[in-house]
């Protein structure tokens, strides 16, 4: 069985590893986020930090949040610098998937010991945009 989107979130990963491995525990989040943001884009990836999102109810605007990085816009990133992740993590990176038409996220900590978790949501949304416009890509 093939992952959606195994190619980036395997880069995405060795970069996380390699910005971990070279700077280690105890910095803020913004830190990492820019060491990531250097090291994906040295990679040739195509990366959006801070990109903010429209959450959508009935159709209409309802509120906005902040992805601390799109790749490729394909792959959400949720970074932490957290002693360990939690459930009200993941479910942060869920709800994002939620809402929008990405389908895979990686949750990133840059903790105490590097870690990560891959999630992966695809819902109504996500087959109605593709429907309506006949692709199979999956833009925001």
């Amino acid at each position: 069985m093939k992952l959606l989107c195994k190619d980036i979130t395997d880069r995405v990963l060795s970069a996380f590893y390699a910005v971990y491995n070279e700077l280690g525990f105890g910095f803020l989040e913004s830190v990492y986020q820019n060491a990531l943001y250097k090291e994906l884009c040295s990679m040739g990836l195509r990366c959006e930090p801070l990109k903010v999102i429209e959450v959508y109810y009935k159709g209409e605007v309802v509120g906005k949040y902040v992805a601390d990085m799109v790749v490729e816009d394909e792959v959400i990133l949720e970074l932490k610098a957290s002693s360990m992740l939690t459930e009200a993590h993941e479910m942060q990176l869920q709800n994002y998937l939620k809402a929008t038409r990405v389908e895979v996220g990686l949750l990133l900590n840059f903790g105490a010991r590097p870690e990560f978790r891959r999630k992966v949501f695809a819902n109504c949304l996500h087959e109605r945009y593709k429907q309506r416009n006949h692709i199979s890509h999956n833009p925001l």
